[in-house]
């Protein structure tokens, strides 16, 4: 047998410590939506009698709308931002398009604070009378999706390797129906990892949805903010809110868990 080195045990204990401290807050959430006001009042409480009275509430609410258009929200942003982003991580991969400072020059919107963007956008979408529509909201979200999409997919279009292109080329395919129909297929689950981390990215923003989205509008993180009224928090029900708005990215997570690591790697990875 293998011999349980220190390090072995060390990695163990690191893992553990990690896999507790992100589970805790996930379990206090749910636990939480269970709890009577009084309950609430006692954090460290586990043992309790548990009440429907919170998720009575929010499933009575309009939460459920602000789930249908944050589903639209984050949807089109990613259709565009796949459909953007392959095209310029293929370019980058296979023909060093902008040299090599372009791997990291797409991503100069991350560095930049949302406050500094979102003003612009709220001025354009009053211009263009677009002010009370999810398209604001959908153009900031490409600001941020996009160049993250493409960073991702660099390093899956660079692992692809050329000698199918070329041969794709004498068999007499343009260079359009070469990306189209033969590089794109070897990509698919790279691609499809980009899309769920892209969803997962506009599904949790609410900065800009909290400026850009008025209230006929309201996407999922602002609705959940909404719980936080005049009265105070309304703890209970936007536990069971936030349970709602986590379990998609906590499913979508154990899908890409590998793709995302090599997504994430692979864009700094000279091709």
């Amino acid at each position: 047998m293998k011999r349980f080195t220190t390090f072995d045990a060390s990695r163990m204990i690191l893992l553990t410590l990690a896999v507790v401290a992100v589970s805790l807050p996930l379990l206090w959430v749910l636990l939480a939506s269970f709890k009577t006001p009084a309950d609430l009042n006692q954090p460290g409480l586990i043992w309790f009698t548990p009440t429907m009275s919170n998720w009575t509430e929010v499933l009575g609410s309009d939460l459920f709308a602000a789930v249908g258009r944050s589903v639209f929200v984050a949807t089109v942003t990613v259709a565009i931002a796949v459909v953007v982003g392959s095209m310029g991580a293929y370019s980058i991969a296979r023909f060093q398009t902008g040299g090599s400072l372009s791997r990291f020059g797409i991503l100069a919107s991350q560095v930049l604070p949302p406050a500094v963007l979102v003003f612009p956008f709220l001025s354009v979408a009053y211009m263009l009378r677009l002010n009370g529509t999810l398209l604001p909201v959908i153009f900031s979200h490409l600001s941020f999706v996009v160049p993250v999409v493409t960073w991702f997919l660099i390093g899956f279009f660079a692992a692809v390797p050329k000698e199918i292109e070329e041969q794709a080329r004498v068999d007499g395919f343009n260079r359009f129906d070469t990306f189209r129909l033969v590089v794109l297929p070897q990509v698919l689950p790279g691609i499809g990892a980009a899309a769920i981390f892209g969803f997962t990215l506009s599904w949790n923003d609410m900065f800009y949805g909290l400026i850009l989205s008025p209230a006929n509008s309201t996407i999922l993180p602002v609705a959940i903010a909404g719980f936080n009224t005049f009265r105070g928090v309304e703890l209970g029900p936007m536990s069971a809110a936030i349970v709602i708005a986590i379990v998609p990215v906590v499913i979508a997570s154990f899908f890409v868990q590998k793709r995302l690591v090599q997504g994430i790697s692979g864009g700094a990875v000279k091709g």
